[in-house]
């Protein structure tokens, strides 16, 4: 008999719904939530009203593209955290909901590890080679970066993170004093394209170890163009592609930095980039060339599966599932915590 999971991700303002069987992939449908557009970011109340109206229909959506009953599913994986807490209480309450009734088990599944595992997905017809343990992945979206030190599906380890804002947050914001759109991040990859990253220079944190920080950046970003704009009023405009590639060069320089040196000093080879960022090309890009400068296996999710997506939680609840790793129908969600 095969071990089919139903995956439920509902952490912030997308709602989707997966299916895998025996770890192959069988179907991932996502609704996404426009209406925040307006506001330069999610709105949490707004959120969580999408959620109700739409998890019902993408769930149906999933099993029925993956050609699944009800009574066929194993169990139910659903993303406990973290996560904006009303948006969370969505799937969550599906989840025991629909597993009670179908009296199947329920496997809770960290968001997080749900981004690192995505590198187990596997899809039909599709060359499967996942990274082998221990492996280093840079953990980057819009409200994490972290390097994480996988040692096996259930164990991992936080080795260096943000002691402040997130690379991702870092873009969205200095998106925000460009006047570009949310969400920023692939608005200034999308412009980088076609400018110069050597324009400008702007401040590079000197934290030790393998922690980041990306508060002093983004400072040193905005009077940059606070002292340029004193003498010129449309400078933002004249310059608004060299502003992207030299923002965006200069972060990606401080994730890979870290990075390299936690690769050399713990010797490992294999590393991965997992996160909303890592869809980010010119990070994709630095990964390839320090793959081979370097010497490392790289790994690099299919765009599909680096944003907030219900194909991860599954892979994670299915090696949880294998694992015996159930969780109790009384454990509330949570907003806050860490991988390990």
């Amino acid at each position: 008999m095969k071990t089919i999971i139903l995956g439920i991700e509902s952490s912030c303002d997308d709602t989707s719904a997966a299916i895998i069987a025996d770890g192959i992939l069988l179907s991932n449908v996502t609704a996404n939530q426009d209406v925040h557009r307006a506001y330069g970011g999610v709105v949490p109340e707004l959120a969580s009203r999408a959620h109700q109206q739409n998890i019902i229909p993408v769930v149906h959506e999933a099993m029925e593209r993956a050609g699944v009953l009800p009574k066929q599913l194993s169990a139910v994986a659903f993303t406990r955290g973290p996560g904006l807490m009303g948006s969370l209480l969505v799937g969550t309450s599906f989840a025991k909901g629909f597993a009670l009734s179908l009296n199947i088990p329920l496997m809770d599944v960290n968001h997080l590890q749900g981004h690192v595992l995505a590198h187990f997905i596997q899809e039909q017809g599709v060359t499967f080679s996942p990274p082998v343990f221990p492996f280093l992945c840079l953990l980057v979206s819009g409200g994490n970066s972290q390097i994480v030190l996988v040692k096996s599906h259930h164990e991992m380890e936080i080795i260096g993170q943000t002691i402040d804002d997130a690379a991702g947050e870092a873009f969205d914001k200095c998106a925000k004093v460009l006047g570009l759109p949310y969400p920023g991040g692939p608005v200034i990859d999308r412009l980088a394209k076609e400018g110069d990253a050597s324009a400008f220079t702007f401040s590079k944190p000197q934290i030790k170890g393998y922690d980041y920080s990306f508060s002093g950046l983004k400072t040193s970003f905005l009077y940059t163009i606070r002292d340029y704009l004193k003498e010129n009023s449309n400078f933002v405009e004249e310059r608004k592609n060299d502003l992207c590639a030299s923002l965006q060069s200069t972060i990606i320089e401080i994730l890979m930095g870290k990075v390299r040196k936690a690769a050399s000093d713990l010797q490992i080879h294999e590393v991965a980039v997992a996160g909303g960022v890592s869809a980010n090309s010119a990070l994709r890009k630095a990964f390839i060339e320090h793959g081979e400068k370097y010497h490392w296996n790289v790994y690099i999710p299919k765009f599909a599966f680096t944003t907030d997506n219900a194909a991860m939680i599954a892979i994670t609840g299915y090696y949880k599932y294998l694992n015996g790793q159930f969780c109790d129908i009384s454990l509330p969600p949570f907003s806050k915590t860490t991988i390990d």
